[in-house]
């Protein structure tokens, strides 16, 4: 995450570049996505003012951040967050959420990442490498949410339990996956459509199911 300031105010790309008109020949649905982008620029902006996060970031739709004042969020360059229907042909169900709950969260996300829909929900601690892109309505969460006991549930329904995760690098992670606390999933593994990650995963791997387990390995 070399390079990163605090939410830095850069202008948005041009759309009179030469890809830009190419694109705008052939598919014109991104140039709509880039027009809409640009309008609501301004309130990205503004909602990611409290994230720590690299330049180059691109939002389409607006995201849902929620930072508890004493946590910590950063992500590093060329953030892709994507939160409509129309940004994404697997139609995100909700914006982006993005959540560190509690005081002394710490969501640490790497360069080149990108997630459509979905949320990245962090109570304790999650650590997210470069160039990971999350497919449509993912959840990764570091927390059950509430106790498993009953009575705890009535008592202190947000004291639940909590474990680190950590995503090594060139991390591909298929829609409608489910990322439970305490996993850690090695660099180049692909994780596959409406896969359930409850144990840890090798590198290099491709898992799938629920519970997700290794249905092969990609080429060395």
């Amino acid at each position: 995450m070399s390079g990163m300031t605090e939410n830095p105010a850069e202008p948005p790309a041009s759309l009179l570049s030469r890809e830009s008109l190419r694109q705008a020949r052939l598919m014109p649905w991104k140039v709509a996505n880039e027009l809409r982008r640009l309008l609501l620029w301004p309130g990205a902006w503004w909602i990611l003012r409290g994230v720590e996060v690299g330049g180059g970031w691109r939002c389409y739709g607006l995201p849902i951040i929620q930072r508890h004042r004493q946590s910590q969020i950063r992500i590093g360059r060329r953030l892709n967050l994507r939160s409509t229907a129309r940004s994404n042909p697997l139609g995100p169900n909700h914006p982006v959420i993005i959540s560190a709950r509690r005081a002394n969260a710490r969501l640490t996300i790497g360069d080149d990442f990108g997630m459509t829909g979905g949320s990245l929900v962090c109570d304790e601690r999650i650590s997210i490498g470069d160039r990971v892109w999350v497919g449509a309505n993912t959840v990764i969460a570091d927390t059950d949410f509430h106790p498993l006991d009953p009575q705890r549930r009535l008592a202190a329904p947000l004291d639940a339990r909590t474990a680190p995760i950590e995503i090594g690098d060139d991390v591909f992670i298929g829609m409608n996956a489910l990322i439970l606390k305490g996993v850690s999933i090695g660099a180049g593994t692909v994780i596959g459509a409406g896969s359930v990650v409850r144990r840890d995963v090798p590198a290099g791997a491709i898992v799938a199911g629920n519970p997700a387990a290794v249905v092969g390995e990609l080429p060395g």
